[in-house]
Order: C-alpha cells, then structure tokens, then sequence
C-alpha cells in the first residue's frame, strides 16, 4: 500500500500550474471530471455557513452574444482578438452567436477582449 503522508507531502509542494497538470492528467487517465464531485458536494454540506468563502475564479470565458449592427467591425475584432481564425471562420464565430471567442483566459485579458469587441459594436458576456 502506498504511504498517503508521503503523497499528501508531495502534492502539498506542487505550484498551482502544477496541481491543475496534475489535475488534468488525472481527468485523462481515469475518464472523470474534477468538476463533477463539486457540484455534488455543495448540496451535501446542507446548512453550511454562508461565510465560508467560495474560491475565487481565475479563468474566464468572453461569449460573443451578438454581433450588433456592425458585424464587419465585429468580425474585424474577433480575427485581431483570434489570429488562429480566417475571415471566413470568424464570420461564422460572429453570425453563430452565442459563442464563446476566447477559454480560459485571465480576468484582464477577458475585460480587454469584451471592451475591444464592445466598442465594435457586439453584445459580449463574460463568463
């Protein structure tokens, strides 16, 4: 049987970047979702104090809701914001909206992206 202090010791040393390495591995490996135990964990800690702080978010998604009037600005945004994208799939992104633009992605970076494609003309939501 393995030593579980010795395992809570090694993974109490990794960084952040790491336990999420880790974490994803892990999701992989055993076909599961670290998510889904803390969805079920809410509801079975019941009375719990509402002090009890949640974690904050750290990475966060800009859905295009709409692309507004001025689609063609839009569009430009969306290819300035994703150079991964050609006109021909950022056009597609804009008119297929709701969609999300950018994953995963810092809180300033995601306000930057909402403000240039806001300006643009689109309806943006941050996620």
């Amino acid at each position: 049987m393995a030593d579980l202090a010795k395992i809570v010791e090694d993974l109490s040393a990794l960084t952040v970047l790491e336990a999420a390495e880790l974490s994803k591995l892990l999701e992989e490996k055993w076909g599961v979702s670290a998510a889904a135990p803390v969805a079920f964990a809410a509801p079975a800690a019941g009375g719990a104090a509402p002090a009890e702080a949640a974690e904050e978010q750290t990475e966060f998604t800009v859905v295009l809701v709409d692309g507004g009037d001025k689609k063609i600005n839009v569009i430009k945004e969306v290819r300035g914001v994703r150079s991964d994208l050609g006109l021909k799939e950022a056009k597609d992104l804009v008119e297929g909206a709701p969609q999300n633009v950018v994953e995963n992605v810092s809180k300033q970076t995601a306000d930057e992206i909402a403000k240039k494609l806001t300006e643009a003309g689109a309806k943006i939501q941050i996620k």
